[in-house]
């Protein structure tokens, strides 16, 4: 049975992982008992009772994808399941049909995105929000952001062209540290990650030899040493493995304690990640119509260097009325006071510009031709 409702969108307050509408909330006279400044409402038709939503990819953002799916299954009752398995993963799971939406942190590229097409129509990539990749390391004696990096010597390491944490271009970056004559342990994701895609792009437009040697993808040849899929085992390699480095999303580091580096940027200003350096990085950058940019190595003086939007990947036309309602009602209560509390995980409200962008993406998603969400 399919019922018209209104969703009213309410305050986000809790962190866990599902999502459909509460039956309750099914006229325009229902108001949340607290709402934020940009409550924004949505009328859809909406299946009753809720079938729920699956969602899978990007470890990097699964953070704050879990914990709005938890809020919005608490609020309206649509269960969404969200697998955080890697964006590369997220990509293939959307292109078998076997997900309702993927979730990428790296652009897909042309072969992806004609796979997709020809499996399921055209495909969208909406950005949710912004996230750094903080350079994290395990040096004893070696306090969180107390060591700096450049995106050359950054690059060196992950070459294995410098091997050792007193080599001289990194301490000549940190003379006032002292720095143990050990060897670097790298760790890198050994899974197709979307912030591996991030990394290798930074490290492509700081490096001619990064570039020209392994190049940047969600999954690239890395020259050694730990391989380790998904953020969160990245960071436990960093933290079990002393004399190591390695990149996760800021959420990672600061959840589990782990030093991270000052890295620097374009300007020359060595520049920590956080929500306002990650702000810094897209401000003034043109958004196209399709969104897909990366913001690294921006030109910003006060921009940490290796960031990037994320994306929900969805199919332009639904073929199931109920569950494409769902997801656009999802997708637009996210956008609009899921961003209200990105600041408590460390991700970064989308620039107005890009907010813009992914509403319209979110508008045309169809079902029979018709557009879902009103125009």
């Amino acid at each position: 049975m399919l019922q018209t409702k209104k969703l009213l969108v309410l305050p986000l307050v809790a962190i866990v992982a599902s999502g459909a509408f509460l039956s309750a909330c099914n006229s325009s006279t229902t108001t949340p008992t607290t709402q934020p400044t940009n409550t924004q409402s949505v009328y859809a038709t909406m299946p009753n009772p809720p079938v729920g939503l699956t969602g899978a990819g990007s470890t990097f953002a699964a953070p704050l994808y879990t914990s709005w799916a938890a809020t919005f299954a608490s609020q309206y009752g649509v269960q969404i399941n969200y697998q955080a398995v890697g964006s590369g993963t997220g990509i293939a799971y959307i292109t078998a049909l076997t997900v309702d939406f993927g979730a990428s942190d790296g652009i897909m590229t042309s072969a992806q995105i004609n796979a997709a097409q020809t499996a399921g129509g055209p495909i969208l990539a909406i950005p949710m929000t912004m996230g750094a990749v903080p350079i994290i390391y395990n040096i004893p004696g070696v306090a969180s952001g107390a060591l700096k990096l450049s995106g050359p010597v950054l690059a060196g390491i992950y070459l294995k062209t410098i091997t050792k944490w007193n080599d001289p271009a990194i301490t000549a970056l940190n003379p006032s540290l002292t720095l143990p004559a050990t060897n670097i342990t790298v760790v890198h994701r050994s899974d197709s990650s979307g912030t591996s895609n991030i990394f290798t792009t930074y490290l492509s437009q700081v490096s001619s030899t990064w570039a020209s040697q392994i190049g940047a993808g969600n999954s690239v040849n890395w020259p050694g040493d730990l391989g380790a899929s998904g953020s969160a085992a990245v960071a436990a390699a960093v933290q079990q493995n002393s004399g190591s480095i390695g990149y996760v999303e800021l959420t990672y580091a600061l959840q589990n304690n782990i030093g991270f580096a000052q890295m620097q940027n374009s300007s020359g200003n060595f520049i920590a990640p956080s929500i306002a350096s990650t702000s810094a990085a897209a401000d003034g950058v043109s958004i196209p119509a399709s969104t897909l940019i990366m913001i690294t190595n921006s030109s910003n003086a006060q921009a940490y260097p290796i960031c990037g939007f994320t994306w929900i990947l969805a199919y332009q036309n639904q073929t199931n009325q109920g569950k494409g309602a769902e997801l656009v009602n999802f997708l637009w209560w996210a956008l609009h006071n899921g961003s209200a509390y990105e600041n408590s995980l460390n991700y970064a409200p989308l620039p107005q510009t890009a907010l813009a962008a992914a509403e319209t993406l979110v508008k045309s998603i169809t079902y029979n031709g018709q557009p879902i969400l009103p125009q």
